[in-house]
């Protein structure tokens, strides 16, 4: 699966807020052996929204996490949209989401914060362990939750549980670091196919320079290929390195 976080809010941008909501996804995905395939922070815009969830739709690997814009103010489009976007514009009443406003607010939850139950069809609840006002998710897929954390993480920690809570799919990893310039293992890396993941990190010491790389694949015998080709031409070179 493909994991896209979507972080929505101008205050975030505007320096009013500081983000929680990255760093907390990301531990949870790593802990469960997922990772981000992409994290948009982005402004309360309708058209950017659209165009974002659009984008990961259109990735039927896709997992998306929301944040923010479900609320009952004129600047919470996100239910709007994401009904647009997921489910042709159509929106409806959640009997239970409407339930459990009114149960928390009385006959204050009349005329505005009943609207936070006005949801895209089909949807299904997430529990609000603050204050009962649900977040909500679509195919199992895509998440929707409020722009507080504290609303928010038991949300994540109850979606991943329920439908990804662990990465049975095995992945193998080579590392070393080389005492070189990254620039003289490039043609090496040029042969590396593209179902391998390969990372070059290049560091500078002082006067010295070195290259953390690494590679990463479902096939042991693939990352062990791939991997020697860069032991062959460091030895050959003599230029050392460390295998981690």
């Amino acid at each position: 699966m493909n994991f896209y976080s979507v972080i929505i809010g101008t205050e975030l941008l505007n320096g009013r807020r500081k983000d929680a909501h990255f760093a907390f996804l990301n531990e949870q995905l790593l802990k469960r052996g997922w990772t981000h395939k992409a994290s948009f922070v982005i402004e309360d815009d309708v058209d950017l929204m659209k165009n974002i969830f659009e984008l990961i739709l259109a990735d039927k690997d896709s997992v998306m996490f929301c944040f923010g814009g479900i609320g009952a103010t004129p600047d919470d489009y996100t239910r709007k949209i994401a009904a647009e976007v997921f489910r042709k514009g159509k929106m409806e009443f959640h009997p239970k989401a409407k339930e459990l406003i009114e149960n928390q607010f009385k006959q204050e939850a009349y005329p505005h914060r009943i609207n936070m139950s006005y949801l895209p069809t089909k949807a299904k609840l997430l529990k609000n362990v603050v204050n009962n006002v649900p977040g909500f998710y679509l195919d199992n897929r895509f998440f929707f939750t409020p722009g507080f954390p504290s609303m928010s993480q038991s949300m994540i920690v109850e979606a991943l549980d329920k439908y990804y809570l662990k990465n049975d799919i095995k992945k193998y990893r080579s590392t070393l670091v080389a005492s070189c310039g990254e620039n003289e293992l490039i043609n090496i890396m040029q042969t590396i196919p593209y179902n391998i993941e390969l990372s070059s990190l290049p560091r500078i010491k002082g006067e010295k320079r070195e290259v953390e790389v690494s590679l990463l694949s479902k096939s042991k015998e693939e990352t062990n290929k791939y991997f020697k080709l860069f032991l062959d031409y460091l030895i050959k070179n003599n230029i050392e390195y460390l295998v981690k």
